[in-house]
């Protein structure tokens, strides 16, 4: 028996009429780029999760570049993100010339340590060799970071909040999105994101409207802006005037209209999700060291099903030889990484997260993961422990 780690596939049999019909149309359009299906999708991802601006980008890395732009983030500034995560959330804080200051994780969530984001922002200041200006906070592998306590952490200290999303877009807290608390929202429609497409693309969401528009701006070639043609005389083309400097990332119009279909079956596949994660917790309870813990009031959109383990190594194998795919996120910590290594850490360095990244590995999740394969891949969990 083949098991998937991620099932596209069953996916694409669930809506695979609509998509095809959706792309069609596109194609058939001839609007190809910031076509109609665009604005769309982005008036449907407002609606889903109550932002009152959200705008299309080619990725999830750019998304989190535009943001830093917008705010003029650069050289001799601090941006302080977790090192338990993918690379592109530190990555896009040397693109724009400002210095990512690592910050420890909580052993239970894996997300941003709220009291050591705090003790890490007052050391860079008593040190005073950088300026902090910016928060992005990480929702690993589905969940809210604690963004309460890390919003009023930023608000107090007069930083901005990056909620970078790109696993955990559709998660909850207390029933509220992360827009609800952070100046932007990030995501990533990677294909194997809980939201994917077919392809690269991502998308910002606001409810600051001067800021959407200068995003909007930036995302086209620093194009003019409805505020900036008002306040000149030009009659031609919006983006023939480029009021500042900016990037080509636009959403493809075809990835837009599948991204319609998927949007729309989102929330079912949300709750297939967390019953995925449930039948998982109540099955291999007592036989790993830890399963998943999600913080109280938080609703997960489990982009990664993550255990913790003695003996990783040895389990893999194990699942290996009985043909069950797993995966290890992220083995090497972004601080100790040597391109990264030059970067400051918050004080104590970052115990938590080193202790993490040799424990965790995550298990197949998706929300089509039937009953008796996921019965099967715990059992076989289970009989690597009682041997």
């Amino acid at each position: 028996m083949s098991i998937a780690f991620i099932d596209l596939q069953a996916q694409r049999h669930r809506i695979s009429d609509k998509i095809d019909t959706a792309v069609r149309s596109v194609i058939e359009s001839g609007a190809y780029i910031m076509g109609p299906q665009v604005r769309e999708f982005e008036t449907k991802l407002s609606e889903f999760s109550g932002a009152k601006h959200s705008l299309g980008c080619g990725n999830g890395t750019d998304a989190l570049v535009l943001p830093l732009m917008a705010w003029n983030v650069g050289p001799g500034d601090a941006v302080f993100c977790p090192s338990f995560t993918f690379a592109a959330t530190a990555e896009v804080v040397p693109i724009v010339g400002a210095s990512p200051v690592f910050v420890d994780v909580l052993p239970d969530t894996y997300n941003m340590d709220p009291d050591h984001l705090e003790k890490t922002i007052e050391a860079v200041k008593a040190e005073g060799k950088l300026t902090p200006k910016v928060v992005i906070a990480v929702d690993l592998f589905g969940q809210p970071a604690d963004y309460p306590r890390i919003a009023e952490i930023a608000k107090r200290h007069g930083l901005k909040l990056i909620a970078d999303s790109a696993q955990g877009f559709g998660c909850t807290l207390n029933g509220k999105h992360p827009v609800d608390w952070a100046d932007i929202v990030t995501t990533s429609f990677f294909p194997a994101k809980p939201l994917g497409c077919y392809g690269d693309g991502g998308a910002v969401q606001t409810n600051d409207d001067d800021l959407a528009e200068l995003l909007d701006s930036l995302r086209v070639h620093g194009k003019a802006t409805k505020s900036d043609i008002e306040s000149r005389k030009f009659e031609h083309d919006p983006k023939y005037l480029n009021m500042r400097v900016g990037v080509n990332s636009r959403l493809d119009t075809i990835q837009a209209a599948i991204l319609i279909e998927k949007l729309a079956i989102f929330a079912d596949e949300i709750e297939k999700r967390n019953e995925v994660a449930a039948r998982y917790n109540e099955g291999l309870k007592g036989y790993v060291a830890a399963t998943p813990f999600v913080i109280k009031g938080g609703v997960s959109t489990w982009a990664q099903y993550t255990i913790e383990v003695d003996d990783r190594a040895g389990l893999a194998a194990h699942l290996k030889r009985e043909n069950v795919p797993t995966a290890v996120y992220y083995p090497m910590p972004i601080h100790t990484q040597d391109v990264y290594s030059v970067y400051p850490l918050g004080p104590g360095g970052l115990p938590v997260t080193m202790e993490k990244a040799e424990r965790v590995i995550s298990l197949p999740m998706h929300p089509y993961l039937e009953p008796a394969v996921q019965d099967d891949i715990i059992a076989k969990i289970r009989a690597f422990n009682r041997g």
